[in-house]
């Protein structure tokens, strides 16, 4: 159980269930009075559970991409994407075909997914839209910076102007599915009407989950060097949330003030999400860790073995990916901060849609 716990706290894990631990009394308003943690989905064949966790509303359905894994039939290091139906029973985690090379993280986009392209050996990556119904037609977004290959795109997020906002991490290349890196560890913002494309963050060991503020005013980056991608860590390196002030010079956004948010007591913070709140919340070693916008350790959705990354519902509904499994953690219904979440997103998606033209050409770990 949790230590440096206030008294009130320590009063409330006692009251909830076991999966639950609750670090500061805030948390109660996030949990609601009946939270619960069911498995959703069990896979053994393959971790088809490990990265983006895009929930759609308008089917309720869930996609996600696996981790690395070996292919039995080709014997090749491969990737799926896979779909669950939330509202078939019983539930199972559908393979989705898809050209999308690599895909890792990815976010809700013009009515279908944006995901993160890691690439191949021999195949560019980059940023793919992919509808959300078959045969899943996919789009190539962006594929370098200025004809650089980008290392293994991992975690992107969509600014309310348009714009993407990515990050760009060398594991592709230490896992041996990428060839060797032309870039730093940096994060990229990306203007698909102008086409341009420019780093905006630097100085990462591995740059991986991203999120803005509800007010767009600050960006969460998470730093998960203490990974190295080879199966091995440092835990000497940064597994580190890191804010950036996002300011205005020329007309332009950059970042600023960049400060340390908070640092996973639990392995590293992997994907990244906030509440309309201001509420931080991120995929741990030991579950999802929830802050504070100040930065205070709130409580943590425990999950054994951890989380790359998760996804909020309907009412208070939250997706936690866990490799060979898929958590369905029941939070708050009347709280705000979560029932408000798929509404915006909807609204967000539509205005992406009115504001972006989409090119027309084709698109052929951690």
């Amino acid at each position: 159980m949790a230590t440096h716990i206030t008294s009130l706290a320590s009063q409330a894990n006692s009251t909830i269930p076991s999966a639950f631990a609750v670090y500061n009394t805030s948390f109660l308003n996030i949990l609601g009075q009946t939270p619960k943690l069911d498995l959703l989905v069990e896979n053994n064949d393959y971790p088809f559970a490990h990265e983006a966790s895009v929930y759609i509303p308008t089917t309720d359905e869930l996609f996600m991409s696996s981790n690395l894994f070996t292919d039995p039939t080709t014997n090749e290091k491969t990737i799926k994407v896979s779909k669950v139906s939330l509202s078939k029973h019983p539930l199972t985690a559908e393979i989705v075909n898809t050209t999308v090379p690599m895909p890792n993280g990815g976010v809700n986009y013009n009515n279908g997914i944006l995901w993160d392209a890691q690439g191949g050996l021999n195949d560019t990556g980059g940023l793919v839209q992919m509808s959300v119904t078959p045969p899943y037609k996919t789009e190539l977004v962006l594929a370098t910076f200025y004809g650089r290959q980008f290392n293994s795109v991992n975690d992107v997020v969509v600014h309310d102007d348009g714009s993407i906002w990515f990050t760009d991490p060398i594991y592709g290349s230490v896992q041996g599915i990428r060839p060797k890196p032309q870039l730093p560890n940096q994060v990229y913002r990306f203007d698909p009407v102008t086409r341009d494309v420019r780093v905006v963050a630097d100085g990462f060991g591995r740059p991986n989950g991203i999120s803005f503020s509800p007010d767009q005013k600050v960006l969460y980056i998470t730093d998960t060097a203490e990974t190295i991608g080879d199966g091995s860590k440092d835990n000497t390196l940064p597994a580190t949330i890191y804010a950036f002030d996002v300011a205005t010079s020329h007309g332009q956004p950059f970042l600023t003030n960049r400060r340390v948010f908070a640092m996973a007591g639990v392995g590293i913070p992997d994907g990244i999400k906030v509440d309309t709140e201001g509420n931080v919340y991120a995929g741990c070693g030991d579950g999802v860790n929830v802050w504070s916008p100040g930065g205070v350790l709130l409580g943590k959705i425990l999950v054994k073995n951890g989380t790359s990354n998760f996804s909020f519902g309907r009412n208070g509904r939250m997706f936690i990916l866990n490799e060979n499994k898929l958590y369905s953690a029941q939070l708050n219904k009347e709280e705000p901060t979560l029932n408000t979440s798929v509404a915006i997103l909807n609204q967000h998606s539509q205005t992406i849609q009115n504001q972006i033209p989409w090119p027309q050409s084709t698109a052929r770990q951690e």
